[in-house]
Formats: structure tokens, C-alpha cells, sequence
């Protein structure tokens, strides 16, 4: 059965329809662009399993053993910043394969190491590629995938982030036998080179050549997946003659205009809603739980093997849900698995803390875990991915996700920060008590600011945002 792309507004009947070969082509596509989301799962897990190591080859004090986690956070910071302006001047398919280029000098800057400072810098550097991918993948994968399933599409960099995740367990178990942390970083340089030789074939986003005159290049990507007439109904979207005679749309909210674009009126509740998804999806406690796992297991009085071994647990189930969580993203909607989550979430976090005020059984301990895991696999995890690349109108894209990664790792480096202090200023219960209030909260948002966005044209939910925050922009 093939699959449809609602048109412009007024044209609710009509829809562009894929081929069965352009189906698979499209799916072919999301695939090599979400070998960044696997990257970045995999680059920021495999430090966790890795650092047991190094510390004791490198003598690392514990300030340097925090500074390798949080360098990445930081580097992320920046190139999800940077990307939002590169994609747009130069477009996502170089800007992707440069960023697969960044991965791969990272990990061998890594792996090749002979103290602290190299370290440093391969971490730097995997950071900004992490950033990048972050914000551009999104964009790239909400440009290239059909109305119907763009959900499902979107849900996709999710998975791999989980999976990229799940992997960098499953090395650092595979190698902690033989104490060799630095094949754990050679392994990443496989899926690195991939990334690169995957942009020598995927095709431009057809949106971004539309907006940037170049019809006849976008007409070649769409006449390979649509049906007949169908590009042509995609191009008539964009409203005004450019340089090569085709169309351009400038969008819901104007021109691109860099970051300031986003504060104008008709775009704002957008980026409010992007960044406090954002901010929330970490305060969440999510991290707490990915990447201190098997320190939070050992609290609990499992050794180091046993705690990196039920971390692969967590992982298996973090990617299981979000398969799940791919299959009913586009049937009940991104509003419904959001309210859902947040709710099991802050139950399940408030267990958690109970289960160490008490001093219960570890196993109930890691029961809750992955009952949070669940939660977060289930709605906050990919639906957050999935409105970064639905939220903002088309010539906003790039820019609104580039913030909205951007105030992520912000948030990702603050809680990742503080997370262990505050373990030792309050200790664990009260701490994830603290999680669970904030999920509490982010009910209560969701529930009033955040718009469906299924099946819905960029205008459309534009209007339900400036609705949702009483904006008027006439």
C-alpha cells in the first residue's frame, strides 16, 4: 500500500502518494540517516564501561574521570548549536557525512590515547559530532518522510540512539574481560565510516532545495518515490518563483532569519514548547539512570561486573519499548504517549527512591529501573525527537531543532553535573523523589501547551500552538 503527503492548506483531500519502491526507498533513506542517532547513542554510552579502565592505565583523579563524561555533554552543546545555521546554508546531507567524518577522527583520537589530554580532545570531538547529529537527523528525517508515517519515521532516531546505546553496553561487557578499552572506542570507528559512505547516496532534502531554489534537483529526489503528478503537487506548496523557475515557500513564519527568526511571535510557542520538552526530557532523571547506572547498581552493593552486566539489561529494555513506542506513535498520537509516560515515570522514579530510603532487595531496585526505562522508552524518549523535527515551520526547521538540542545537552551536562553530589548532599531516595516531582510537572504541561502533531500540517500546528498560548500573529 503506498503512503500519502498531505498538501497545502485547502487541499485536506488531496495527498502525494509514494510507490511501493518509493516505500522502501524512503525507509531505505531514515535508515543510513539515523546511523548518527546510533552514533550518538553509542559515544556517549561506551565512556561508562570504558572509564573502569582507563582511570587505572591513566591514574585519573576523579575530577578527570567526571571531566571525560561531561567534555562530551559540552562539545554537544556547541555543535548542536552550530548546526542548526550550517544545515540551512549548505544543507543536511554534507553537513551529515561531515559530522560521520567528526565521529570517526573522535573515536581514533580516542583509541590511540597515550594520556589524559588526547583523551580529552577524541571526546571533544565526538562531542560536537554528537550535538550536530542531535539537531540535524530530526530535521533531515521530518524533511524526507511521508505525513502518515512521519511519526514512525521520526521514532526511528529514538531506536538507534537506544540501540547505538545498547551496543556500547554490549562492547564494554564483551571487552572487560580482556580490560582493553580501547578496542571498546575501535568499534565505533565501523559504524563512523558507514555514516560517511551512506551520505555518497542519500539524496538532498527535497524541502531544503525547494527553499533554496533548486527545483530541478528536488524534482530528481521526488520523481524516485512518488507516484505520478505527485511532484508536482509537492512543489506547489512553495508559493513564489525563484532563480530557476520553480517555487519557493517561505513558510508559516517568514524568512529564515538565523536564531532571531525563532522569537518572532509566529514562531515562538514553538521554540517554548521545543526547549522546555528539552529541559524536561532530562530533568526527567533519564541520564541518571543511562549513564550512572552501574554506579547507582553498586550503591546498591553489586559489584562492578554485576552492575555493567544488568546495565546491558536496561539497555535491551530501553530498546524494546522504543519499537513499541514506534508502532503507536503514529496510531494514538504524540499527546497521548507523552501524558502516558510522564505519569509511569514519575511513578516508577518515586519507587526507585522508596526502594533505597528502605534499603530494599537490589533486583527490586533494578525492577523500578526498568519500569522507568519503560516509561521514558514509551512516550518522553522518541516523541521529544519526534515534535523537534514537527514543531517548527519548514524554514524555522534546522534553526528551532538546533535549540531545542542545544537546551538538551545543556540540561543533559546540568543534571549529569549535579546528579552525584546531590546523591551525597541528600542522598538517592530524595533525589529521585526530586525526578519524580518534576515529571509530576511536566503532566501538567503537556497536558495544556503541547499540541498534537499526527497528520497535521505545519499550519496547522501552528494555529493550535497560538491557540495554546494565546498568541495572535495577525
Amino acid at each position: 500500500m503506498s503512503q500519502a503527503l498531505n498538501t497545502r492548506p485547502g487541499e485536506e483531500s488531496r495527498f502525494v502518494h509514494l510507490t511501493p519502491a518509493g516505500v522502501h526507498r524512503v525507509r531505505g533513506w531514515a535508515m543510513s540517516i539515523t546511523l548518527g542517532s546510533f552514533l550518538f547513542g553509542f559515544d556517549t554510552g561506551i565512556i561508562s564501561g570504558a572509564l573502569l579502565f582507563i582511570r587505572e592505565d591513566f591514574g585519573l583523579s576523579s575530577f578527570e574521570q567526571s571531566s571525560l563524561v561531561s567534555v562530551l555533554l559540552l562539545g554537544a552543546v556547541v555543535g548542536a548549536l552550530a548546526s542548526g545555521r550550517i544545515a540551512d546554508r549548505y544543507g543536511r546531507r554534507p553537513l551529515l557525512a561531515g559530522l560521520g567524518v567528526l565521529f570517526f577522527i573522535g573515536i581514533v583520537a580516542a583509541a590511540v590515547a597515550n594520556g589524559y589530554g588526547v583523551l580529552m580532545l577524541g571526546r571533544v570531538v565526538m562531542g560536537l559530532a554528537v550535538g550536530g547529529v542531535s539537531a540535524t537527523v530530526p530535521t533531515y528525517l521530518g524533511e524526507m518522510a511521508p505525513a502518515q508515517v512521519r511519526g514512525r519515521v521520526l521514532s526511528l532516531n529514538q531506536l538507534l540512539i537506544s540501540a547505538g546505546l545498547l551496543t556500547s553496553y554490549l562492547v564494554n561487557w564483551a571487552f572487560s574481560g580482556s580490560e582493553n578499552w580501547r578496542g571498546m572506542f575501535w568499534v565505533g570507528g565501523i559504524p563512523s565510516a558507514l555514516l560517511v559512505l551512506a551520505c555518497l547516496w542519500l539524496p538532498e532534502s527535497p524541502v531544503w532545495q525547494l527553499t533554496h531554489g533548486r527545483t530541478k534537483a528536488a524534482r530528481r529526489t521526488l520523481d524516485k518515490v512518488t507516484e505520478p503528478g505527485g511532484t508536482d503537487l509537492v512543489v506547489s506548496q512553495f508559493g513564489r518563483p525563484d532563480r530557476d523557475g520553480g517555487q519557493r515557500d517561505r513558510g508559516a513564519g517568514g524568512g529564515s532569519g538565523g536564531v532571531r527568526a525563532l522569537l518572532v511571535p509566529a514562531v515562538r510557542p514553538a521554540l517554548l514548547v521545543g526547549v522546555i520538552l528539552a529541559a524536561l526530557q532530562q530533568f526527567s532523571g533519564i541520564n541518571t539512570i543511562l549513564y550512572y547506572a552501574p554506579t547507582i547498581m553498586g550503591k546498591a552493593g553489586l559489584s562492578a561486573s554485576n552492575s555493567i552486566y544488568y546495565s546491558v539489561f536496561i539497555g535491551v529494555i530501553n530498546v524494546v519499548i522504543t519499537v513499541v513506542a514506534l508502532n503507536l506513535v503514529d496510531r494514538v498520537g504524540r499527546r497521548v504517549l507523552l501524558l502516558v509516560s510522564l505519569v509511569a515515570m514519575a511513578v516508577s522514579i518515586a519507587l526507585l527512591g522508596m526502594a533505597f530510603a528502605a534499603d530494599l532487595d537490589p533486583v527490586l531496585m533494578l525492577v523500578f529501573m526498568l519500569l522507568y526505562i519503560v516509561g521514558f522508552g514509551g512516550g518522553l524518549g522518541p516523541v521529544f525527537w519526534v515534535l523537534l523535527g514537527e514543531l517548527f515551520p519548514p524554514e524555522q526547521r534546522a534553526e528551532g531543532s538546533g535549540a531545542g538540542a542545544t537546551v538538551n545537552w545543556l540540561s543533559n551536562f546540568v543534571v549529569s553535573l549535579l546528579f552525584l553530589p546531590l546523591i551525597s548532599a541528600i542522598g538517592e531516595g530524595p533525589t529521585f523523589w526530586i525526578f519524580g516531582g518534576i515529571c509530576l510537572l511536566g503532566v501538567g504541561f503537556v497536558a495544556r501547551f503541547v499540541p498534537e502533531t499526527r497528520s497535521r500540517r505545519a499550519a496547522e500546528v501552528g494555529a493550535d500552538l497560538h491557540r495554546r498560548w494565546n498568541v495572535r500573529t495577525g
